[in-house]
C-alpha cells in the first residue's frame, strides 16, 4: 500500500459527523474520542488527506464551523483576536486587520482561490504547520500568540513555540486552538508580506517573507523578518534586525539586509525550486520588501475592492445544522436550488458527491477532487465554495445553488446567455463552475473591473477557451439588468 501514489490509495470514509454549537460541547466530544475524532472547520486540507487515505482510525468528524462566536474577529485596546474558524476572507474584509496587520491580510489574500478562502481558516493554516503556509510567516512577524483549550485547561504559546517542526505542533489529542491574538501596533509600525510562486494564483509558495518594521520618525527602531519555505519551520532573521536598526532603510542597507536574510535560510531542492534559487529569492524579496516599507509603499499593491465571492455578512455559521451525531443512515435537509432535498448518505462523502448522487445535480462536476479546478463550485448561502472540499453534512440546513438553479422557468440567466453569445463554452466541463462563480461575482460587484474578474475567477480553470471569451461574457452580463432572463432553452443538465 505504501508504494501507491496518494491518489491511488483508498479513501478514509469517516462514518460519523457532529456539529457542536458551543466550544464546551466540542471540547467534551474531543476529550471523549481523542485521536479517533478529527476537528474540521474549513476542511480544505483534511478532506483531501482523508480522500487520499492519509489518516486511519478516524471515526468522527467534529465540525467546529457552526460554533457561535468562533468566527469573530475581536479588536480590543491591545490586540486583535482571530477566532478559530475565522476564514482568510474574513481577515481580508476586516478593516482593522488591513490597517494594522497588513502582512496577515496580504498573506490571506494569497491563499488558494476565492472559493478556498471562503472556507479555509487561519487557524487551520497554522495547525497543519507546513513551512509553505503563507499566514505563518505573517503571524510570526506580527508577534502572534496561539491560544489552546481542552476540556480541563487552557494555555497560550507564541506561534514559534506552538509549531515544533515540519507539520508538527504542541497540540494534544484532546485540545483545539480557540483563537490567535496579535498585538496592536503602537506608533509607526509597518508590515508587508511578499510571496514567490510558480503562478499568480493558487500557488504554493516557493518562498514567502513577512516583515514588520517599527520606526521613530525615519529611523528603524525594531524589525522582525520571517522566512517561509526555506527550512522545516518558519525562521526569523535576527541578523537583519541588527543590521537595519538605527538606519533609514536606504537602498544599500536594504540590499545588505537581503544578503543577510539569505544566509539565514537553509532551503532544499524540490519540484518547485532549487535551494540556490530559493536563497536568491530570499535576498531579492527582503530587499524589495524593506524598500517598500521604507517608502511607506507596503500597501501599494493591495487591490481596490478585493473579490470575495461571498454574500454580505456571511460568517460561516449559517443554517440550523444537524442535531446530534449524523451517520450514514441519518437524513439531512438541504434547500437545493429552491427545493427541499432530504436524503441520507451524508457522511464519508463530500458535498459534491451528495449533490450528484442524492440531489441528482449532475451539473456539479469533479475535475480534481482537491480544490484546484473549480468545476465543483456551488453557492452555500450565497457564498462560493468548492463542493469537493465541504463535508456533505455541513450543508444541512443551508441553501445550496448549483448550475441547475441559475436558469428560471427554462430561460437562461444573463450570464448563461452571455456565455452562449461569446462562445465561452468549448468542451464545457468547467462551465458549470465558471457560471456559478460568475454569478457570485456579479452579485457582489455589479460592474467588476478586469482585475476583479480575473481575481474572482482565479479558482476556476479552463483548458480550452483562453479565458478571454469568459471575461467578455462577464462584462456583457454586467451590462444587462440584473434578474433579466430572455432566452428560452432546454436547460437540462448532462451528467
Amino acid at each position: 500500500m505504501s508504494d501507491l501514489h496518494p491518489v491511488q490509495r483508498p479513501p478514509t470514509r469517516v462514518p460519523s459527523y457532529v456539529a457542536p454549537r458551543t466550544l464546551d460541547e466540542a471540547l467534551a466530544i474531543k476529550a471523549e474520542h481523542g485521536a479517533a475524532a478529527r476537528l474540521v472547520a474549513g476542511g480544505t486540507d483534511l478532506i483531501v488527506e482523508l480522500d487520499r487515505g492519509a489518516h486511519t482510525g478516524v471515526g468522527l468528524l467534529i465540525d467546529t464551523s457552526r460554533i457561535d462566536g468562533l468566527a469573530e474577529i475581536v479588536v480590543t485596546d491591545g490586540e486583535i483576536r482571530l477566532g478559530a474558524t475565522t476564514t482568510h476572507h474574513d481577515v481580508v474584509a476586516h478593516e482593522t486587520c488591513r490597517a494594522e496587520a497588513l502582512a496577515l491580510a496580504q498573506a490571506c489574500l494569497e491563499v488558494g482561490s476565492p472559493q478556498l478562502r471562503n472556507r479555509a481558516t487561519v487557524v487551520g493554516n497554522i495547525v497543519t504547520a507546513s513551512p509553505a503556509n503563507d499566514t505563518i510567516s505573517a503571524l510570526t512577524a506580527l508577534g502572534a500568540t496561539v491560544h489552546v483549550a481542552s476540556a480541563i485547561s487552557t494555555r497560550s504559546q507564541p506561534i514559534g513555540e506552538f509549531i515544533t517542526g515540519f507539520r508538527t505542533t504542541t497540540l494534544a489529542d484532546d485540545e483545539l486552538v480557540t483563537d490567535i491574538s496579535i498585538p496592536r501596533p503602537g506608533g509607526d509600525v509597518r508590515s508587508i508580506f511578499v510571496k514567490s510562486g510558480l503562478r499568480r494564483a493558487q500557488a504554493i509558495s516557493v518562498v514567502h517573507v513577512a516583515m514588520s518594521v517599527t520606526f521613530d520618525g525615519d529611523t528603524v527602531t525594531d524589525a522582525v523578518v520571517a522566512l517561509g519555505s526555506v527550512a522545516a519551520t518558519i525562521v526569523t532573521a535576527p541578523s537583519v534586525t541588527e543590521l537595519v536598526s538605527g538606519t533609514t532603510l536606504d537602498p544599500d542597507t536594504c540590499r545588505a539586509a537581503g544578503v543577510a536574510a539569505a544566509e539565514t535560510a537553509t532551503p532544499i531542492d524540490d519540484l518547485r525550486a532549487t535551494a540556490d534559487y530559493r536563497s536568491s529569492q530570499v535576498a531579492t524579496m527582503v530587499e524589495r520588501g524593506l524598500l517598500a516599507i521604507g517608502g511607506d509603499q507596503q500597501a501599494a499593491r493591495w487591490p481596490t475592492g478585493p473579490t470575495l465571492l461571498r454574500s454580505t455578512g456571511a460568517d460561516g455559521t449559517s443554517g440550523a445544522g444537524p442535531a446530534g451525531v449524523v451517520d450514514h443512515d441519518t437524513p439531512i435537509e438541504v434547500a437545493v436550488n429552491g427545493s427541499t432535498v432530504t436524503a441520507a448518505a451524508a457522511t464519508g462523502v463530500t458535498l459534491l458527491d451528495w449533490l450528484r448522487d442524492e440531489a441528482h445535480c449532475t451539473g456539479v462536476k469533479e475535475g480534481c477532487a482537491e480544490g484546484e479546478c473549480g468545476a465543483c463550485t456551488v453557492l452555500v448561502d450565497g457564498t462560493a465554495v468548492m463542493g469537493c472540499l465541504v463535508p456533505a453534512a455541513r450543508a444541512a440546513g443551508t441553501s445550496v445553488t448549483t448550475v441547475e438553479g441559475l436558469a428560471t422557468d427554462g430561460a437562461l440567466a444573463p450570464i448563461q446567455q452571455a456565455f452562449v453569445e461569446h462562445h465561452a463554452v468549448q468542451c464545457g466541463f468547467c462551465t458549470p463552475g465558471f457560471l456559478v462563480s460568475c454569478t457570485a461575482l456579479l452579485a457582489e460587484t455589479e460592474h467588476p473591473t478586469p482585475a476583479q474578474i480575473r481575481s474572482g475567477l482565479a479558482g476556476n480553470l479552463c483548458r480550452c477557451t483562453g479565458y478571454r471569451a469568459i471575461e467578455a461574457a462577464v462584462n456583457t452580463a454586467a451590462d444587462r439588468s440584473q434578474g433579466e432572463h430572455t432566452t428560452s432553452v432546454d436547460v437540462r443538465s448532462g451528467a
